[in-house]
């Protein structure tokens, strides 16, 4: 592994043919980065708007990619598996893939807005990647995951594990 390579976390969901996609998804990650680290598939219900209920999870990838050329890179992988650009925010989803973190990187970096405020708003992104990463830290707030995750109020946002064999 090249020294250069970032540490970078993505958020993955879907709530259309969701398993196909989110394993479609998870091959295409694989076949650019290499070895991926996978967090347990959550399922949740939407949020934020009516709709079939989601998977999601966190995967670890590491890059030498800057974060525009990765952007583009995802939102490829996201168009080829149907996902249609300018659709509402919250709106059912063939794929979605998010950068939540960037290595340490903190502010807009090429348009993108890191570590992407998911992490402390939504269980179904915090909840997985303190799976994936239990002693990480919060770029900005230099909390550990774990207690990010211990102090936040959750209740509302009901999320289960999913067999999901890969």
């Amino acid at each position: 592994m090249d020294s250069s390579d970032t540490q970078v976390y993505l958020s993955l969901g879907s709530n259309i043919d969701r398993e196909h996609n989110i394993r479609s998804g998870l091959d295409a990650l694989e076949a650019v980065f290499g070895e991926l680290e996978i967090s347990p598939v959550y399922e949740s219900e939407a949020v934020g708007f009516d709709g079939d209920a989601f998977y999601n999870l966190v995967v670890g990838i590491r890059t030498a990619m800057a974060v525009a050329e990765l952007t583009s890179c995802l939102k490829g992988m996201e168009k080829d598996h149907g996902r249609v650009r300018g659709e509402k925010k919250f709106a059912s989803r063939t794929l979605d893939i998010d950068i939540l973190t960037y290595g340490d990187a903190v502010g807009s970096i090429d348009g993108v807005q890191l570590p992407r405020d998911e992490i402390l708003k939504h269980a179904f992104v915090l909840k997985p990647l303190v799976d994936l990463a239990p002693d990480g830290v919060h770029p900005e707030t230099g909390e550990a995951y774990q207690e990010i995750l211990k102090q936040s109020n959750f209740d509302a946002q009901k999320l289960w594990v999913v067999e999901f064999p890969r």
